[in-house]
Parts: C-alpha cells; sequence; structure tokens
C-alpha cells in the first residue's frame, strides 16, 4: 500500500508535527506501508527522502491539473520508475491522508478546493481512498467554493473537521454524513524526541510568534497594528519578574523576522531557538513554564502536554482549542490593554500549578478522541 501524506511540510513545525504523527501511527498499525510526498518549496528532496518517502510528481498549477493521464501509463512504466528512481504518480497511490491543517475556505483560493475536488473525486472512481484528517474546514460562502467543497467532501472516504464550527461547515455542505466526523488535533498523540540541549531552558517562558499575524489572512486591524509591541511587552513583563525567557522560530524566515523585531523592543533581548525539527519542538515545550504562542501547534503541543498556554490568534481555530480546553481566558483579545496584559500574565503565573491541574483531565479525553479517530481510519486501510 502506498499512501500519500499530503498538506505537510518541513519548514512549519506544525506541518512537521502532521507528518510526524501520521508516520508514527502507520508504523504502529501499518508497518508495511510507504508513503510518499509531494515536492514543494518548503518540502525539499533531502527532508522528503530522510522519512523514507517516495518522491511523488504533482503535475498541477492553478486550474490545469495533468495527474490524470498517469492512469493511462502501463504499469511496467510506472514500476521502472517507481523501483529504478523511488519516483510515483497519483496513480500508484492507494490512499490519500491529507493533513492540510487549514486550506480549505474562504480564506483561500477558490482554485485549492477545485483542484483538491476533482482529485478526491479520481480516486473514488478508482475505488481509492481519500481521508480528510482532522483540520479546520470552512466558511464556504462563495457559489464556486460551496460546490467544489461539496464535491470533495461528498466522495471522500472520510472528513475529519476540527472543531464544532468546521463540522457545521461540511455538514451544511453535505446530506450523507455518516462519513463526516469531528475529532481534535491528532498530534496530541505523538511521543516528543528527547534532545540533551534542550534541558537547559526548563521552566523557562517560551514566546512562539506567527507571521500570519500580521498578514492579510488577519481580517483584525487591531492585531496587524499593535502584534509585535503586544509581544514585547510581555517579554519585559516576565524579565522584570525575573523569569527566563526564549523566542522559538516555529516557521522559517517570515517569523526569524518577526523573532528579530520582538529583540528590538526588549529590554534585554531573548535568545532565538530554530528547532531542527518538530517532535523537538514538542519537546522543549513540554519543559517550559509558560508558552505564549500564536502558533496553533504550539498551543496545542502545550495544551495537551499540561503546560498553560496565552495565546493570541489570527482565525477561529484558535478559540475553539482554547474553548475545547476551558482557558478561553488565555487567549488575548483584540483591543487589550497593557494593565490587562500584565494582570493576566501576573495571574497565570502566580496559578501555574492550578492551571496545569486543570488541563489534565482534558489531555486524557482528547488523546482517547484521537484514538478512536485512528481506528476509523484504520478500518478503511486495513
Amino acid at each position: 500500500m502506498l499512501i500519500e501524506i499530503k498538506g505537510v511540510q518541513f519548514v512549519n513545525k506544525g506541518a512537521e508535527l502532521m507528518l510526524a504523527s501520521i508516520i508514527s501511527q502507520l508504523a504502529k498499525e501499518l508497518p508495511s506501508a510507504d508513503i510518499c510526498l509531494a515536492h514543494n518549496k518548503n518540502s525539499p528532496y533531502k527532508n522528503r527522502a530522510r522519512v523514507g518517502a517516495y518522491q511523488k510528481i504533482n503535475l498541477r498549477k492553478n486550474i490545469i491539473d495533468l495527474n490524470g493521464v498517469f492512469y493511462f501509463f502501463p504499469r511496467f512504466i510506472l514500476n521502472y520508475f517507481k523501483n529504478r528512481f523511488g519516483i510515483v504518480t497519483e496513480a500508484d497511490v492507494d490512499v490519500v491522508l491529507d493533513a492540510s491543517g487549514f486550506s480549505y475556505g474562504d480564506q483561500w483560493s477558490d482554485v485549492i478546493i477545485k483542484q483538491v475536488a476533482n482529485e478526491v473525486s479520481r480516486f473514488k472512481k478508482k475505488r481509492k481512498h481519500y481521508i480528510f484528517m482532522p483540520q479546520s474546514l470552512g466558511p464556504f460562502t462563495r457559489k464556486s467554493n460551496r460546490l467544489s467543497a461539496k464535491k470533495a467532501f461528498k466522495n471522500a472516504s472520510l472528513v475529519f473537521a476540527r472543531e464544532e464550527p468546521s463540522y457545521k461547515h461540511v455538514m451544511d455542505l453535505v446530506s450523507e454524513s455518516s462519513h463526516i466526523a469531528q475529532a481534535p488535533d491528532f498530534t496530541n498523540l505523538l511521543i516528543p524526541t528527547e534532545l540533551s540541549e534542550y534541558t537547559k531552558y526548563k521552566d523557562h517562558i517560551i514566546i512562539i510568534p506567527n507571521s500570519k499575524m500580521q498578514s492579510n489572512k488577519n481580517k483584525d486591524d487591531w492585531w496587524r497594528e499593535h502584534y509585535v509591541e503586544t509581544l514585547a511587552f510581555l517579554v519585559n513583563k516576565a524579565q522584570e519578574a525575573n523569569e527566563k525567557v526564549i523566542i522559538v522560530n516555529h516557521s522559517g524566515f517570515e517569523d526569524a523576522i518577526l523573532c528579530d523585531e520582538i529583540n528590538q523592543l526588549i529590554a534585554k533581548p531573548c535568545e532565538v531557538i530554530e528547532p531542527k525539527d518538530a517532535k523537538g519542538v514538542k519537546y522543549l515545550i513540554s519543559n517550559g513554564k509558560l508558552v505564549i504562542s500564536s502558533r496553533f501547534h504550539g498551543c496545542v503541543s502545550s495544551l495537551s502536554q499540561g503546560v498553560p498556554c496565552i495565546a493570541t490568534g489570527w482565525s477561529h481555530k484558535y478559540q475553539e482549542l482554547f474553548n475545547e480546553y476551558e482557558v478561553s481566558d488565555m487567549l488575548i483579545a483584540s483591543g487589550i490593554t497593557n494593565e490587562q496584559l500584565s494582570t493576566l500574565l501576573n495571574i497565570t503565573l502566580k496559578q501555574l500549578e492550578q492551571k496545569k491541574s486543570g488541563l489534565e483531565k482534558y489531555i486524557i479525553s482528547y488523546k482517547q478522541k484521537s484514538e478512536k479517530m485512528w481506528l476509523q481510519v484504520f478500518d478503511i486501510l486495513k
């Protein structure tokens, strides 16, 4: 069986964390299965080879999608390229596990979901499986977007919406819902890699910025204007309280610029950590005293490991995550004053143990839900 893991990459540590989580589960339940990854600018050849993936050719650009032509190639030619060069095509793939995270909805181009809808339809016609792993979906309000999303979700083998609003967005489109379910982010099951070089950061406050807070994906003008100074204020206040603080670059070049901008506004600049891989980031977070994150998977890795988290967010997925763990008061509101920020930080630091204890029942519950999700996936694949 050849399984394509879609929507993942190696620069964004959240996307890499989803990749590592899927590989971990496949190794346990389908050890004989092979995986493949399509090329993209954030998924270079060496990284794909390092995880043992076949290299998938993707003949798709904007509205042009030529991947269907590979079904007309003789099998001996496809096998030749696979066995000699490690190159595979859509025709070789048996299953797609789509872990795009948040790529389908009104905030994205209609072309994206249209491409996926056509691919899902081809898979169904060939009696192959396309599974949308837990992710944020929708809303779909534009006519073209709605038609493509309906086609994609109707023909998929399984669709897992990560939050209640996402689930409602999908259910609003499809009449047959037996293959639609809600499941939490599945990276909560992944055991992090212990790295000795990160043990010195135990009990540090960890800052994880996100360039999307300042992008046009964030519709909140206040956040785009005040984001950097808000994080810098929190760092300065933490340092005034004699807390040790580090900044973690969770997603490449654009976040690296943000890390530098924050440091320029801090009285005592922090060390900036550039993690080598996603499992290392999760281990670093597990040893933190407090996480202040604008990256979704930074928040998930914090809450799911019992580390209190203060967050900012640019989409509904943050609000839903913090509602699930009943810590919505830790999500910083737009327009917050410095006095309110200072109060939030001080109260959190004083109540750390209480907040850790409050997370425990949700950690267990959401891990059980992730395990149930995987059972549904493997029921189809085995």
